[in-house]
């Protein structure tokens, strides 16, 4: 038989434990939302916090293709061992959308590259890419707006948001919320955009739940925070 090295080993067991958690009522949930694995999120994180962080074996997992071992493979690497391009393949070949927000909210964000991923994303014709160019962009809108152009990118999003595909329009929608949330000088503002172009003002929402139309988004927050600074 032929030999094999520990790492490849390791993940053969790993998928082998990934097998056994596959639930079929999961995975037809998981499927409506575009996704396609059927591992409960919290016994994946569970074995995650078993195998603790591996960096080879994280890249290991990724090579799969395999939905539920990428989503594994995001929690128990090490983000700032990834290099710029490679980051940047990734996300290319994030097939599906959990993928893709994990490999964004869990990596990209703790790379020493996000910066530099975040202005070359949102500049990329691909829709997908952008998104996640406008997601990095909404997490320096909230924590390190420094040096960021509001008012331009208020611009941008009145412009495009209302005609931009599913996921981009998402990202778009989230960062014009966190622009009026966060930045008071541009609330009035970005609330008038949400109203004129009313992107996801019919969306569902669950009882308890915020809607992601954005003026009502913005209104809520800043009344929940409004009420924690009088309390």
């Amino acid at each position: 038989m032929p030999e094999t090295t520990p790492t490849e080993t390791t993940v053969a067991e790993v998928l082998a434990e990934l097998a056994e958690l596959e639930d079929p009522k999961a995975r037809a949930v998981n499927e409506k939302h575009g996704d396609d694995h059927g591992v409960n999120l919290s016994k994946l994180r569970a074995l995650a916090k078993r195998l603790k962080t591996q960096q080879d074996l994280a890249r290991g997992l990724w090579a799969t293709d395999d939905s539920a071992a990428r989503l594994l493979g995001l929690l128990v690497c090490r983000p700032k061992a990834f290099a710029r391009d490679e980051l940047d393949a990734m996300l290319r070949e994030a097939r599906t959308p959990k993928v893709h927000d994990w490999l964004v909210n869990h990596v990209v964000k703790k790379s020493p590259h996000a910066e530099e991923l975040r202005l070359a994303w949102s500049a990329d014709p691909d829709p997908v890419v952008a998104s996640a160019g406008w997601a990095l962009t909404t997490e320096r809108v909230e924590k390190k707006p420094d040096g960021l152009d509001l008012a331009g990118l208020l611009d941008v999003i009145e412009a495009r948001m209302k005609d931009a595909p599913d996921r981009l329009q998402w990202a778009m929608n989230h960062c014009l919320a966190r622009i009026g949330i966060d930045h008071a000088e541009h609330r009035a503002r970005a609330i008038s955009i949400g109203e004129r172009l009313e992107v996801l003002k019919d969306y569902p929402t669950s009882p308890g739940c915020t809607s992601p139309y954005a003026p009502v988004w913005i209104t809520e927050l800043v009344r929940r925070q409004d009420g924690k600074d009088q309390a």
